[in-house]
C-alpha cells in the first residue's frame, strides 16, 4: 500500500490536470461549462491526439461557442473555421456538423442545461452513458471521457474510472478497479487520478518516469 501511495502522489504531481483544466474549462456544474466538457469529450472521442482536440476545444471556446445556443446559432464554416485553427482537420467538417447538431439536441431536449440529465438519470452512471450516448459523435468512449472529467463536479458518479484509466493503473502497478483506487486519494481528488492514469496509458515513456520516480521516494 506505501508503495501504491506513493506512484499516486507522483501520479497527482506531474500529470494530475484534468482534460478540462487544459481546455480551459472552469468545470462546475454549471449549464455553460458542462456543455463545453461535452464538446470536449466530443472532439476527444474521435481517432486524433488528445493534445489536437484539446486545442481545438480552445479555439471552438474563444470564438465564442460556449454555450449549446452559441454553438447552434454558429455557421458551418464557423465551426470548420475553428477546428481548422486547432489543426483538427482531418475531421474538421463531420465534427462541426455534429456539434451543431448536438447543441440543437441539448437546446431541445435538456433546454441547454445537462444538469437536467443529470437529474434525469438520478446521476446513476449506466443512465448517464446511455443518455450520452444520444449526441452525435458520442460514443461509448465519449460517454466514459466526460463522466471520467463529470466526476469532478458531480459526486454521486464517483469513483468513475472508464477502460483506458484502469488500463494505465496497471501499467504503473495500482490496482486497477475504481474501488481501490478510491482509496488511494482523497475524494475530490479522484478525478485528478483518473485523467493522470489515462495519460500514462497513452504514453509508455511517461508510465516508466513515474515508476522510476515513485521508487526514488
Amino acid at each position: 500500500m506505501g508503495d501504491e501511495r506513493k506512484t499516486t502522489r507522483v501520479l497527482l504531481d506531474r500529470s494530475g490536470r484534468t482534460y478540462a483544466e487544459e481546455a480551459g474549462i472552469p468545470l462546475a456544474d454549471r449549464p455553460a461549462p458542462l456543455y463545453q466538457l461535452l464538446v470536449l469529450a466530443t472532439l476527444l472521442s474521435t481517432r486524433i491526439r488528445a493534445s489536437v482536440a484539446v486545442a481545438a476545444a480552445r479555439e471552438l471556446f474563444a470564438a465564442g461557442f460556449r454555450t449549446p445556443r452559441a454553438m447552434a446559432a454558429a455557421s458551418w464554416q464557423q465551426r470548420v473555421d475553428a477546428l481548422g485553427r486547432g489543426h483538427y482537420r482531418r475531421y474538421d467538417e463531420r465534427t462541426a456538423t455534429m456539434l451543431g447538431n448536438g447543441a440543437q439536441l441539448c437546446l431541445d431536449r435538456w433546454r441547454g442545461d445537462l444538469r437536467r440529465l443529470h437529474g434525469e438519470a438520478n446521476g446513476e452512471p449506466a443512465a448517464l452513458r446511455r443518455m450520452l450516448t444520444e449526441f452525435p459523435g458520442i460514443g461509448p468512449t465519449g460517454a466514459d471521457i466526460f463522466l471520467r472529467e463529470a466526476q469532478t463536479v458531480w459526486g454521486d458518479v464517483r469513483p468513475f474510472a472508464d477502460r483506458r484509466a484502469l488500463a494505465g493503473a496497471k501499467r504503473v502497478g495500482l490496482p486497477a478497479s475504481a474501488e481501490k483506487l478510491a482509496g488511494l486519494v482523497r475524494d475530490p481528488d479522484f478525478g485528478r487520478l483518473a485523467s493522470a492514469l489515462v495519460r500514462v496509458a497513452l504514453d509508455k515513456d511517461s508510465a516508466d518516469e513515474i515508476t522510476r520516480a515513485a521508487r526514488a521516494r
